[in-house]
């Protein structure tokens, strides 16, 4: 049996790995220097255009590495999982040999360590670094979401007889952040509200027990990223990468998917982003579709900001620290409790109708004010496609009321959307409903809607000169890459059949004229945002 590393000589192998001379020369000739970031679970050393990331000899509970035989299982199951995401950063593994005072990268000898190697990236790139610098982009988000929502489309699900995500399981880890924080914390003045976030946590696990147990069944656990938050993507070659996935504990790992989204939804909002947090979120679920999701996000943010404090509450307590590192340490766990308080005391839907004829900016204004409103953004142009199998883009040359247009299509199109909005609401967020609802009686039918489940109803009007519209029809028909096939033709008899709204609708509407500019927006979005907040 393979003996367990010393830690000294792991110290003494990473201090020689500090010799520049010991790496090879990349696209940039031989590195100049060696720098070190470390973790409690490795070491990263950057040399020149690599990072060789090397896994301490540790035991965690959570993780043993103390053989060298899991610390190479481990390299190369990261290697496996981080190429999913991250190909062109995740190059190989490479055996260490020599000695610890006299290692080599590769060599002909036994091995006594393994590195991954990997794509070293300017560390301005990540995109924690650039939200908090102000710098991360609402189309790096768009793209992440379309990005990760296609990565757990590909992945396959759990099977029935695996344990994970199992509504036991859930709750087991939900109530295990509970157990460690008061194991640490003790009586004080934080006790009354972690007392009620485990009852809510505890009340919310049971009203959602069933929705736990058909997500597993319905193969949304998946084998994830496990880690996805801001500081664990990176924006190579213009486009958001997520890397450094879980590859030490499949538990970490094999979870809800929406979960994992809860996660970057989370870091977002606490970075204050959250719009950027919607963005994401939107782009996910018109890419995948999973709106029943949206049924256990809430529970799932609180989840994460509530391991953020036992993080933090764990790092307090180590021994050897300062007062400063602990006095930061509790000022930490402190703002993601709050943080968490302020998730769970949320949950009001409303029911928000986009209107207007073709060209008029609806689905435009509508993801803005989703972004401004932590709303759900529900699109008719993609749901209709998605009930006929079809990807958003696809061109089916559909002549007016015919084709995937025809009537009974459309009453599909729009039940599936009252459908869909009926499970956001429930789920406690505002939905905005993007189709024309150029007939007063569909108004009618969703107002409804939002009577039955008691939540605030608006209509926002889209309007431009017809001379605008005409322009904006004929270009995107001519680009044929919108969700939307209405051409001309359907433009002209929306114009030539839309009517006003009726006296009752009146006082509902919130009118944006979609060619003055995102003012426009924002001054309806705080209309909105009046609207729809709780009395």
């Amino acid at each position: 049996m393979q003996r367990p590393a010393d830690p000294r000589e792991f110290g003494r192998l990473v201090s020689a790995l500090r010799e520049p001379g010991r790496y090879p020369s990349g696209a940039s000739g031989p590195p100049a220097r060696v720098d070190l970031l470390e973790t409690h679970i490795s070491c990263v050393l950057l040399a020149g255009d690599y990072a060789y990331k090397i896994k301490k000899p540790v035991n965690l509970g959570f993780l043993d590495f103390t053989t060298l035989a899991a610390r190479r299982f481990c390299c190369e199951e990261e290697l496996r999982l981080n190429r999913r995401t991250a190909p062109s950063l995740y190059l190989d593994v490479v055996p260490i040999t020599g000695s610890a005072s006299d290692p080599v990268l590769g060599g002909d000898g036994p091995p006594i360590e393994y590195a991954v190697r990997m794509r070293r990236f300017p560390q301005d790139a990540l995109l924690d670094r650039m939200a908090r610098g102000g710098t991360l982009q609402e189309a790096s988000l768009d793209d992440l979401g379309v990005r990760v929502a296609q990565f757990h489309q590909g992945l396959q699900p759990a099977g029935a007889d695996r344990p994970f995500a199992s509504p036991a399981q859930v709750l087991a880890a939900a109530m295990q952040n509970f157990d460690q924080i008061q194991s640490l914390a003790g009586p004080g003045t934080d006790a009354a509200a972690l007392a009620a976030l485990r009852d809510w946590t505890a009340r919310e696990h049971a009203a959602l027990e069933a929705v736990f147990g058909a997500r597993k069944r319905e193969g949304y656990v998946r084998e994830c990223h496990g880690d996805l938050h801001l500081g664990n993507i990176v924006m190579l070659d213009g486009a958001p990468v997520p890397f450094d996935g879980i590859e030490f504990n499949a538990e970490f790992r094999w979870i809800d998917v929406m979960n994992e989204v809860a996660f970057l939804v989370m870091d977002l909002e606490e970075h204050r982003l959250p719009g950027l947090a919607f963005r994401f979120l939107n782009r996910y679920l018109e890419t995948g579709g999973d709106y029943a999701g949206v049924a256990v996000l809430r529970f799932y943010i609180v989840y994460r900001a509530l391991v953020r404090a036992k993080v933090a509450c764990i790092r307090g307590h180590q021994p050897g620290l300062d007062a400063g590192a602990q006095e930061f340490a509790a000022a930490e766990y402190a703002h993601y409790l709050g943080f968490a308080q302020g998730i769970a005391a949320r949950g009001r839907g409303a029911l928000i109708l986009m209107h207007g004829v073709s060209g008029s900016g609806k689905t435009t204004i509508a993801r803005q004010l989703a972004a401004a409103l932590q709303a759900v953004h529900l699109r008719s142009d993609v749901e209709r496609k998605r009930l006929h199998g079809l990807e958003a883009g696809a061109r089916t040359r559909s002549g007016p009321a015919a084709g995937i247009y025809s009537p009974a299509d459309t009453e599909r199109t729009y039940a599936r959307l009252a459908s869909l909005a009926r499970e956001v609401m429930a789920a406690g967020y505002p939905v905005i409903v993007d189709a024309a609802f150029l007939d007063a009686g569909r108004r009618s039918s969703f107002r409804a809607l939002a009577r039955e489940a008691g939540a605030p109803f608006a209509i926002v009007s889209c309007e431009a000169p017809d001379t605008v519209l005409r322009e904006r029809v004929a270009r995107r028909e001519a680009q044929g890459a919108d969700a939307s096939e209405a051409g001309l033709a359907i433009l002209g008899r929306q114009l030539a059949e839309r009517k006003p709204f009726t006296p009752d609708e009146s006082a509902e509407v919130v009118r944006v004229d979609a060619t003055a500019g995102p003012g426009a927006v924002r001054a309806a979005a705080e209309v909105l945002a009046l609207c729809i907040a709780p009395c």
